[in-house]
């Protein structure tokens, strides 16, 4: 059996080593794999649509990009168990008196990069259809961090939350873990922010593979990952470096929260015509 070339952005030197570990594991496990790195999401769908690698581990919007780019004939493989079920946090200060979506109405909303499905797209989304349109009932202040990471680098919406704290804007959006996160580590004082609505829920990060991949190969990587053990010290090690205890069933399900946001603003097709 062949190598699987798979993809990964860099979004943090970490990947670099994660990959090295995964490779190792995957080779033992009888799926070998030759990890093919890329410095942004759009240049690794580049590279799926193109066959230099046969499947790509993508954000959200990079597998929706797949999806439109294959017409719907693109596979997939397992995604991790903490990229299921998600929601993204509209957040506003404590003292502030924004009780209501609809309190917004001529407010400066945070987000974060331009790209980001949690902390900008999706968002978005939800607040027009809460009866917020962009670009008209409210002011975006964006947030710029790694654009082409799809919010994998989470300076931008950190920012943003920081300066919702410093009361540079009125509200502002954030991955609920993040969120939590930030709590419960002291980087964002409990007492200064409140929630007052949460997007529905969504799906992330999933493997993306062409419609002509090596089903035998695909079969085999999916299968070893699927078996990555969180009892074992170096699987754990591993698992806990990518962010999961438990690898699962890839599924498309929980895309039409970024589907919705692309239809409604056209973003891909304007993002990836840029320079």
């Amino acid at each position: 059996m062949s190598a699987l070339k798979v993809g990964a952005v860099i979004y943090d030197p970490k990947v670099t080593v994660i990959w090295d570990l995964i490779k190792g594991y995957c080779d033992k496990a009888g799926a070998p794999i030759q990890p093919v790195f890329y410095r942004d999401y759009k240049l690794q769908v580049d590279g799926l649509e193109s066959g230099e690698i046969d499947i790509a581990w993508n954000s959200p919007l990079a597998h929706l990009d797949a999806h439109l780019r294959f017409a719907g004939a693109e596979k997939h493989g397992c995604m991790r168990n903490t990229d299921q079920d998600l929601r993204t946090v509209l957040a506003v200060r404590a003292d502030s008196g924004i009780e209501a979506i609809d309190d917004l109405k001529g407010k400066t909303v945070g987000f974060g990069a331009i790209d980001s499905p949690q902390a900008r797209l999706i968002p978005i989304a939800f607040l027009h259809d809460e009866g917020l349109a962009f670009g008209k009932d409210y002011e975006e202040r964006r947030f710029d961090i790694g654009i082409g990471l799809h919010g994998d680098h989470v300076g931008g919406e950190k920012d943003a939350m920081f300066a919702l704290v410093a009361g540079e804007v009125d509200a502002t959006f954030a991955l609920e873990a993040n969120f939590q996160g930030w709590i419960a580590d002291g980087t964002v004082d409990e007492n200064t922010v409140t929630v007052i609505a949460h997007t529905p829920a969504f799906d992330h990060c999933l493997f993306t593979a062409r419609p002509d991949v090596d089903e035998d190969a695909l079969a085999a990587f999916t299968d070893a990952l699927l078996s990555m053990d969180y009892s074992d010290p170096e699987q754990k090690e591993i698992m806990d470096m990518e962010g999961l205890t438990a690898w699962v069933p890839g599924r498309t399900s929980g895309y039409g929260p970024v589907t919705r946001a692309n239809d409604l603003m056209g973003f891909l097709d304007e993002f990836n015509a840029r320079p």
